[in-house]
């Protein structure tokens, strides 16, 4: 990556990590992003990389491979974007799941929460926890937690809970509760519209924070067509009420995944595809061509929050 000069104006930086999303075929068979709902959701390998998208913003193309044959995964995925390292390289393997002991121990010394914490910048982890995570000690766990939750955890940084959710200061996981009332939680349902604003709101009050939704890639998966188009709906009326609520003159929103997945629900496993991205922002127009592979997020937001 070049030299990144900090836009005009920048205070704030969003990432919403989308667990796998990647740029598919306009193929209605295969892609459900391909039907009239989606907009700021609807880039294909046939269109220009990158190309406008929504009001405003970029859609492009990011690579996941890392270099290494075979399907990307998530726990190589995840924590080269959110370490700036080469995971995939560094095991001489994609590895699925969660990030084993090698990977951890990338995590605990790079982890963009980390990083942005030495440096006197104000970061969040804004997904709610339920109380089972809080009944253990995350040390004792750590075989079972995911790179995001490892790379906060690894910051020392707080995590919300139940009651950041009822007062407005998080959201979890699927955006509108639904999950957590099934389970028996007495949480109200969001619409993806307050969600979406919740973030925006959240944002303001730091350097950079981090949002992760991943029933995308548990619905392509499943294979199911109804599923898979209700998850990324969901997405799309979130991400529409995160730009509408936030302040664009000011604050970068950057949405990426680990790997593709959902955009091809003809075969179960991951795809070679890459990423999907978005940007919004001041800056985006330049700032796109300093993202090429997970790798390459890092960098950059370290260098757009810490000056």
């Amino acid at each position: 990556m070049g030299i990144v000069r900090r836009p005009f104006g920048l205070e704030h930086v969003v990432l919403i990590f989308v667990d796998g999303l990647g740029v598919g075929s306009f193929d209605p068979c295969r892609n459900p992003l391909t039907q009239p709902a989606f907009d700021l959701l609807a880039y294909f390998q046939e269109r220009p990389n990158p190309s406008p998208v929504g009001e405003g913003g970029l859609a492009f193309a990011v690579d996941t491979t890392l270099g290494i044959p075979g399907l990307p995964q998530s726990a190589t995925g995840q924590t080269a974007l959110l370490t700036g390292v080469n995971a995939a390289q560094h095991l001489g393997r994609h590895l699925s799941g969660f990030p084993n002991r090698r990977l951890r121990l990338l995590i605990e010394q790079y982890s963009i929460f980390r990083q942005l914490r030495q440096r006197g910048c104000r970061a969040a982890f804004l997904n709610t926890f339920r109380p089972p995570f809080f009944d253990h000690n995350p040390h004792d766990i750590l075989r079972y937690l995911s790179a995001t939750t490892l790379s906060n955890l690894y910051a020392d940084l707080a995590f919300f809970d139940l009651d950041d959710l009822l007062a407005g200061r998080s959201i979890y996981q699927d955006i509108t509760n639904e999950s957590l009332r099934q389970k028996g939680f007495d949480v109200p349902l969001f619409s993806p519209e307050k969600a979406g604003k919740i973030v925006a709101r959240q944002a303001r009050e730091y350097d950079f924070v981090l949002f992760e939704f991943f029933q995308t890639d548990r619905a392509g998966h499943s294979q199911n067509f109804e599923s898979a188009r209700r998850e990324l709906l969901k997405l799309e009326r979130f991400l529409g009420a995160l730009l509408a609520e936030s302040r664009l003159q000011d604050t970068l929103i950057i949405v990426t995944s680990d790997h593709g997945n959902i955009e091809d629900l003809s075969r179960k496993t991951h795809t070679e595809n890459p990423a999907l991205t978005l940007l919004f922002g001041p800056g985006r127009a330049d700032l796109h061509a300093s993202l090429t592979d997970l790798t390459d997020f890092v960098p950059l937001i370290l260098a757009l929050c810490c000056h």
